[in-house]
Parts: C-alpha cells; structure tokens; sequence
C-alpha cells in the first residue's frame, strides 16, 4: 500500500500517535487507511495500542504526533525530544499531508485564525462568507471536521482554520495564505510556561504567511509580533481597529466597516472603501442597534481575510448580515418585564466566556451599571484584578457561584468594594443556577441584563460551559414563567 500521504512519505516511518481524541482518531485513521506503520497511545481509551506511555518502544518510534491535551513538560515529550524524534501538532500533520485541489497541482489554501478570544465566532464567519460566495472553503480545526481528515479532501477549494496556541506549539512548516490573529491575553500560562511562550505560541501564525496577516491593531502584544513577523514577499499586513482607521488599516468610520488598507485595491468599484453598514449587523448588536465590540472585531477580520482572497462585498455583506452566533455566546435567552410597558430585565449566556479577556469584552458590551453578574467557577490560577478594575462602573451587583470564590472576591473587594456581592453556597450544584438567578433578580430591575459570564471553567459544578449555559437558560425561564 503507497505510504505517500499528500507530499509526505510515511515509508519508513513508525509514527505514535499520543491521545485518541478527536484528532488523534483522524490521525490513525488516515495513516492506516495508506498502511503507514502506526502506535496510539491512550490512558483511558480502550482502543488505543497501549495503555500507558511506559510501555512505549521508542527503539522503533521515528515521529510523535501529539494531542493538545499533553504540555511540553510531559515526559513522554521530553523524551521524545532528548531522542531527537519530530513531534507534530495534528496541524503540522495535516499541512504536511494535504492534497492537492482538484484540477490544480497545488494543495488548496488555508485562511487560519488564532486568538485568545474570537478565534472561533471569526472563523465560522470566514466560513459563512466563502458560502455564500459558493466557495467550498469548510470551517476545520477546533471546529468541524477534523483538519487532517478535511484535508484528504480534493474537492475542497480551501480551509477556513482555526488555530489554537497548543496546536500552534507543535507546528514547523505551515505557512498560510491569510493569516489571522485576533488577540492575546494571559491564558493556558501553565502549558506553555509563561504569557511570553504563550504569545510566541500564537505569533507562529504569521510566519511565512503569502497574502496578507489580519491582525488587532488595538492589541499592542499583537501588533509588535505583526511587525515583526517574517511574511513572504509581497505579503501585506493589515491591521483592524475600532477607531477611525489609518492609513493601511481597516476600522470604524461614519456608520461603517471602512478599508483604508491597500486590501482596498480588490474592491473595485466599492465607494471609499466601504465594506459593511453597522446597522446591518443586526444580529450581532444591542437592541438598541450598537454592535458588541468584540463581535465587531470578528466581523472586521472576517471581512478583511475575504478580501484578500478577491470575495465580491456584496457576499460579504449578504453572509454577515444574516450571520448568528453559537449557543452561549451571548446569547439573550429569556426577557421580564417588570411591568407592561416597562424595559424588560434580559437574561444572558455567555457561558463560553470561561476567562478574564473574554468575560472583559461582554462586560463591556453593556451600559453603566445595568449588569447582574454571574460569575465564578475553576478560576485555575487566573486573578481577575485588571477586569474588576475597568468594568466595575458597568456591574450593579455579582453573584459568585462556583468553588473556587477567593480570586472572586479579593478582586471585588480592592477594587469595587461598594458593589454588591452575593456568594452561592456551593453544597447542591443540582439547585446552584437557580439560586444564583433567584439572588440575581434581587438585584435588577427594568433595562437591567442578568449575564452569566462567568470568567472561569465550568466542571466544578457543571459537566461543560455548554451544560452550564444550559442550565441558566433552564431555569431563568422557570422564573420567568413563575413570575408572570
């Protein structure tokens, strides 16, 4: 059977493949399926080749491909490196084994998207455009289909990628067509040993990249690896912003997405550069029309990546538009009215917000002191001073859940000690979310949003964010129904 996978030869290669999760399945599936020589490894899937990294042969192991799940530190990784044995990211092997589109002798391109916040709503958005446009360019990685089964696919035009920093670690060779980044900040610290690591982690999307690197021009981390980055010849480099743009950005100007980048060389005949009317950004605003600043951000480096690759505006406008945000992204699930013609209290999830960045950027989005927040959870180290400090005029009052409350508290109480705290006690996770939206209700009144963010993990008392964001929605409709 040809051991030729893409334009890699696997021949003499014994490859382990260490954690069979979902990309570590794809993997092994697509090595066996051309008889490559394979070992899985996997403490608690049966399935695997062995049980324990212990009983690896590493006399016969001649390349690692890794999950995301095992740090650096991991000793099976520090050996494999002592020995001089290559480890590869699923991505690293997906861009060594991708084949070539259909009717081209080139493997089809790839749009990759990183961030420590963003990177998944941006990427599903660049997915929606290249739709709309009747682009067949599929939203992988984190997301969809695994990337290197997706890339087997020669009927495929191109990727829309997302890119975290774990799979970013373990990747050498790829080099992207557009390359995005759409923010950095203190996270996943304890796997890559430091924001340092972590930043430079992220920053490897850049290099080598052929079209253009979108990048936040409003994140000064962001922008220092953007300017420094080594892209190929005639690479632009682009930044967003939500200010009025400069010149070779793209930003916010008069009611629009506007382009002053040289990007605005693929729009012909679009007046001054406009890419998007705010006001048709419907469902990514307030009710009042403003949109929410991060989910601006998005829309931006979407429409930029878009660009690039020569997608006519008016698809552009049509897919964001009508585009819609994932469950538990902040997402209004419930309304009361206090009374009939009264503002009505919202209720909203944004149970993915599981960090201080993300959970900054949905404080954010509201006006002063008209937020109930829910918070709490696995902090996992993190501190919360530098977000209590900027969004304490937009918190009316806090409802701590979750076991891990200190980082909580100590944050409130040197730097909002005059917001109100309520804290749930822990003992029943069964009744925890609705006790903490009985308290929350305490709180607010008519225009007032109930938001879970919570700025943490959720398996303390959850099984998932998603079962948490779940949950809250459950049970502010129970109280809504029980009020009415």
């Amino acid at each position: 059977m040809n051991a030729i996978i893409g334009g890699y030869d696997f021949s003499e290669e014994t490859v382990l493949v260490a954690g069979l999760g979902v990309s570590g399945r794809s993997v092994v599936a697509v090595l066996k399926e051309h008889g490559v020589r394979v070992v899985s490894v996997d403490q608690r899937n049966p399935e695997a080749d062995l049980s324990s990294f212990d009983d690896i042969d590493w006399e016969s192991i001649t390349l690692v491909v890794t999950s995301p799940g095992f740090p650096p530190q991991t000793a099976f990784l520090q050996t494999a490196a002592t020995r001089h044995i290559p480890v590869w990211s699923e991505v690293e092997f997906a861009w060594r084994t991708r084949v070539a589109y259909a009717g081209s002798e080139s493997p089809a391109p790839w749009i990759g998207i990183t961030g420590t916040n963003g990177k998944t709503t941006t990427t599903e958005m660049v997915a929606a455009i290249m739709k709309t446009a009747g682009r067949r360019f599929p939203a992988v990685g984190n997301i969809g289909e695994p990337v290197s089964a997706s890339v087997q696919d020669s009927g495929n035009e191109g990727y829309c990628v997302e890119l975290s920093s774990f799979a970013l670690h373990f990747t050498q060779t790829m080099h992207l067509d557009v390359a995005v980044w759409m923010n950095v900040a203190a996270d996943h610290l304890d796997w890559h040993g430091g924001f340092e690591n972590y930043a430079a982690d992220k920053a490897k999307v850049f290099t080598g990249a052929r079209r253009a690197i979108i990048f936040n021009a409003d994140d000064p981390v962001v922008s220092r690896h953007a300017a420094e980055a080594s892209v190929s010849k005639g690479c632009l480099k682009v930044g967003f912003t939500l200010a009025s743009p400069a010149e070779g950005q793209i930003g916010i100007e008069n009611g629009w997405i506007r382009d002053r980048s040289p990007l605005s060389a693929h729009l012909p005949q679009v007046e001054e550069g406009k890419l998007v009317r705010l006001t048709d950004l419907g469902n990514l605003s307030e009710p009042d029309g403003t949109v929410y600043p991060h989910l601006l951000d998005d829309a931006m480096a979407a429409a930029a990546a878009c660009v690039a690759f020569d997608i006519p505006v008016a698809d552009i406008r049509a897919a964001l538009a009508t585009f819609s945000l994932d469950a538990h992204r902040i997402q209004c699930v419930e309304t009361y009215a206090p009374t009939e013609h009264a503002e009505p209290i919202r209720f909203i999830d944004d149970s993915k917000a599981t960090n201080a960045h993300a959970t900054l950027a949905s404080l954010s989005s509201f006006k002063k002191k008209s937020v109930v927040w829910i918070a709490g959870g696995l902090a996992k180290g993190a501190r919360f001073d530098d977000l209590v400090e900027k969004e304490k005029d937009v918190i009316k009052a806090v409802v701590l859940i979750g076991k891990d409350p200190e980082p909580f508290t100590e944050a409130l109480a040197a730097y909002a000690p005059d917001i109100p705290v309520t804290r749930i006690d822990p003992a029943n996770n069964q009744t925890v979310m609705e006790r903490a939206i009985d308290a929350a209700m305490d709180h607010a009144q008519s225009g007032d949003v109930i938001l879970l963010a919570p700025a943490a993990a959720s398996m303390d008392q959850f099984h998932s964010y998603e079962d948490r964001g779940n949950v809250f929605a459950e049970r502010a409709r129970a109280w809504v129904k029980q009020h009415a």
